[in-house]
């Protein structure tokens, strides 16, 4: 197992690999799934998050191991970029990847684990949440501060920015191994705000406040922002009604 460790915690190099290595029966689960899990462990006096990446298909495991960084090494790398651009995230503490001379197979992103009040997804399912406009507007500029900074957040969907109410309330994104690194165009901006939500009111606020800052006008902003929403909760649709389909 290949383990690369930040300098702050390279102190902490053995008990780090010790629990990636008992992962699967160790640790409090907090994303149980077939997919990718997180799991909640303690290092020393301080809470950590483990997330596991599962064994990629075939092809995948030929690309992750000649030709393509591990989902694992890009989030950290990706955390390091984000702090480095004062953007929140969960500090980035270690990643390990797992191969055999020919094949990749399972990867490991450890972090610190961040108490945080809720994430997006609250605001999509409750709209008579606490402060729930202001939370929104604050979210957007958050979001405008990404695209100014040349950030495309690729998974910028419900569950994957934590929120802290604080007082002018703090946003950290984590889930971050697809990301682009550009100057984004109008279109990419409105274009990264389509998986959020597929509520009409919501994304009449986030237009009228992405609106004021990029100065344009708030029909323009609106119109565009939710053609690619609708666009994609489209996709998203069929290819749920597809699976279900084929469902055994």
């Amino acid at each position: 197992m290949k383990i690369h460790i930040s300098e702050k915690y390279k102190v902490n190099k053995e008990e780090i690999s010790h629990l990636i290595r008992s992962f699967e029966n160790t640790g409090e689960a907090i994303t149980p799934g077939v997919r990718n899990q997180i799991k909640i462990f303690q290092l020393a006096s301080q809470k950590i998050n483990i997330k596991s990446f599962k064994v990629p298909n075939f092809i995948n495991q030929v690309a992750y191991k000649f030709f393509r960084k591990s989902k694992a090494e890009r989030s950290f790398n990706y955390a390091q970029h984000l702090i480095a651009n004062q953007i929140g995230t969960p500090h980035p503490i270690a990643y390990a990847v797992n191969n055999t001379s020919l094949l990749f197979k399972d990867s490991y992103y450890i972090s610190e684990h961040l108490p945080y009040d809720l994430t997006f997804r609250e605001l999509v399912k409750d709209p008579a949440y606490p402060a729930h406009e202001q939370i929104l507007r604050a979210f957007t500029r958050f979001t405008y501060e990404l695209h100014e900074k040349q950030i495309e957040f690729l998974d910028h969907s419900p569950g994957n920015t934590l929120i802290q109410l604080n007082k002018d309330y703090d946003f950290f994104l984590v889930d971050l191994n697809r990301m682009n690194f550009k100057k984004m165009n109008f279109e990419d901006r409105m274009k990264n705000f389509s998986r959020l939500t597929p509520k009409r009111e919501m994304v009449e606020i986030m237009a009228d406040e992405y609106s004021k800052l990029i100065k344009k006008d708030g029909n323009e902003v609106f119109e565009k922002m939710w053609f690619y929403t609708n666009k994609f909760q489209e996709a998203h649709l069929r290819k749920k009604k597809l699976k279900e389909k084929f469902k055994i």
